[in-house]
């Protein structure tokens, strides 16, 4: 009887993992072909780079689909589109950009939704010895030489921290000790790596697992400032606009919506 060689075992076993692979691929291409499987490329304001990861990982896991995050100021952004950047999503800590957008028929019709509304907060790490827990009126301490916050020509957050500075009287007293970031984020680095005594920063970057236990924070009373509202938007340039849609959708389910408060988002319309 004839022995099959140790050569032709190898040949056939790497043919038949050729053959596997090639499945594979044209699987791949034949769900890309069909829209089965996207990638969706969102810009998002800052204060979501905590919780935004989160909802888009579960996404991907329930749709299929694909998602790029890209984080910065919701101002940059929307000059951005406006030049046409190619972003499908684009979360705004300031409702009013993709209000203008969508005006200048920009955005898919009907796609605009209010999300969340943010906060700011006081933070120091625990390093520091400055009490927040005495509210704004702490900014006065000696200790305190620079004052991180949002740049408020682009930024929402820098502009409802310029609010409630105001509000309380303390902005032009303190105002030559501000350092601005460009934007919430990078306001918050500013703090966290020392370059700042203290920030007037977003209460969702503060609440979030990974920093909560790093620092000591003060919610700025919501009075003081104007309502920092928030809104969503599918851009209409966008390749992918089904997906695009569906991710918004996402943000609606009871699940999102938890996760969102759990980061001191409000969310409008829930309890």
């Amino acid at each position: 009887m004839e022995t099959e060689s140790p050569l032709k075992r190898e040949r056939t076993s790497v043919s038949v993992n050729s053959m596997r692979a090639i499945a594979v691929l044209l699987v791949v291409l034949l769900l890309a072909s069909c829209g089965w499987a996207e990638e969706i490329v969102i810009a998002a304001a800052a204060d979501l780079n905590q919780v935004l990861p989160l909802i888009a990982e579960q996404f991907e896991r329930d749709s299929g689909n694909r998602v790029k995050l890209s984080f910065g100021s919701s101002g940059n952004f929307f000059a951005q589109i406006q030049n046409g950047a190619p972003f499908d999503v684009f979360f705004s800590a300031d409702i009013d950009f993709p209000k203008r957008l969508e005006a200048a028929g920009l955005t898919e019709p009907g796609s605009l939704y209010e999300y969340a509304v943010g906060k700011i907060a006081l933070w120091v790490p625990n390093g520091s010895g400055l009490d927040v827990g005495r509210g704004m009126s702490a900014l006065l301490d000696p200790q305190v030489r620079k004052i991180a916050i949002a740049n408020p020509v682009h930024a929402p957050y820098g502009k409802a921290a310029v609010a409630a500075l105001q509000h309380e009287q303390l902005y032009d007293r303190v105002k030559d000790k501000l350092v601005l970031g460009e934007n919430i984020s990078q306001t918050f680095e500013l703090v966290h790596s020392g370059n700042a005594d203290v920030g007037i920063v977003a209460l969702s970057l503060v609440m979030a697992p990974k920093v909560k236990d790093s620092g000591r924070f003060f919610a700025v009373p919501t009075s003081t400032y104007p309502p920092i509202r928030q809104g969503v938007v599918a851009i209409r340039s966008s390749q992918h606009k089904e997906a695009a849609k569906a991710f918004i959708a996402y943000l609606k389910r009871p699940e999102t919506i938890n996760l969102l408060k759990q980061y001191g988002f409000e969310v409008p319309g829930s309890r």
